[in-house]
């Protein structure tokens, strides 16, 4: 039995990652200060996880959580590319000062290996489509400048220390558990937040700008697989990706689709900090990890719909 834990393990992504990691037996340790994480997220793990309420600001704390751990998931961030832009010292003391605690507790204990949750961001709005791993990067908000150190701290932990690292470049998330209420929540769960109170929606800039949607499955998939990677995927990044690009525009047409509205969208101006396109290659995941995106937007969009309406 491997012993894991998950920082940010109430979270959207990180509850999901737990689930799996207790479903394939692994003992599961959860760190989360829930500032924006919810034990409702872990509700149907609640008596087979270590739930310990912690902030990966503190040291000490990390070093708490990591003792005994062989490998480490790090999900939790400051999350929000708007807040980053409002917030920036905010975005520095938890993304990147966090992530180095997350980094140096793991190495004073010698874990087996830590995965670090980046982003798209850190590729900016440079030209050049698809994004593959070699192309140079160019952050436009403290977000994805602070995903890009996280990276560069794991490549160094790797190359100096020998901890195993993996980062992997999370593209635009989407899936049940992702909260609508919050001011920077994804797209997809405004949308269905709106779409279910019969409300339209607004779309900030003309809804041609494309994202690479991925559902939380297949980002889960992704981090068991750079778990248990080959030696060369040490200190490696990752796209996990569909290789898709949908605009906005289609999104709400698609959304509409499948739950029968007909509500127009209204448009405002392009926010601060957002980038035009994005979408990316999923291939050095798929031959090196062996990631495989698997799950269409359609189906990914009618299975988060059904949990919308669920939980309402």
């Amino acid at each position: 039995m491997t012993t894991c834990l998950v920082t940010g393990g109430a979270g959207f992504i990180g509850s999901h990652l737990v689930e799996a990691l207790v479903a394939r037996g692994d003992a599961v340790r959860v760190l989360d200060n829930f500032s924006t994480g919810k034990e409702a997220n872990l509700s149907a793990v609640a008596d087979r996880i270590e739930l310990i309420r912690g902030d990966i600001c503190d040291l000490d704390a990390v070093r708490k959580a990591v003792a005994g751990v062989q490998l480490v998931f790090h999900q939790a961030a400051l999350v929000s590319v708007p807040r980053s832009m409002h917030e920036p010292a905010t975005n520095h003391a938890i993304n990147i000062d966090g992530t180095f605690n997350v980094l140096e507790a793991a190495r004073e204990v010698a874990v087996d290996g830590v995965v670090l949750a980046s982003s798209a961001a850190v590729y900016g709005d440079l030209p050049g489509l698809p994004k593959s791993e070699d192309m140079p990067t160019g952050p436009t908000s403290p977000y994805g400048l602070a995903k890009l150190v996280g990276e560069q701290y794991a490549r160094l932990y790797r190359q100096c220390y020998g901890l195993p690292t993996v980062a992997l470049r999370y593209f635009n998330v989407y899936g049940p558990r992702q909260d609508p209420s919050s001011p920077y929540s994804g797209v997809i769960s405004i949308f269905m937040d709106r779409l279910l109170a019969g409300d339209g929606v607004t779309i900030y800039g003309d809804g041609e700008q494309t994202r690479d949607f991925v559902y939380v499955a297949d980002i889960v998939r992704a981090n068991l697989l750079a778990a248990s990677s080959p030696p060369e995927a040490a200190g490696q990044v990752f796209n996990v990706s569909t290789g898709q690009a949908t605009t906005i525009n289609a999104l709400w047409d698609t959304l509409q689709a499948i739950a029968g509205g007909s509500q127009p969208a209204r448009h405002a101006d392009a926010r601060s900090g957002d980038i035009r396109h994005s979408v990316a290659s999923p291939e050095r995941a798929r031959r090196v990890l062996g990631y495989e995106p698997s799950t269409p937007l359609t189906e990914g969009l009618r299975r988060t719909l059904e949990w919308y309406r669920a939980s309402r």
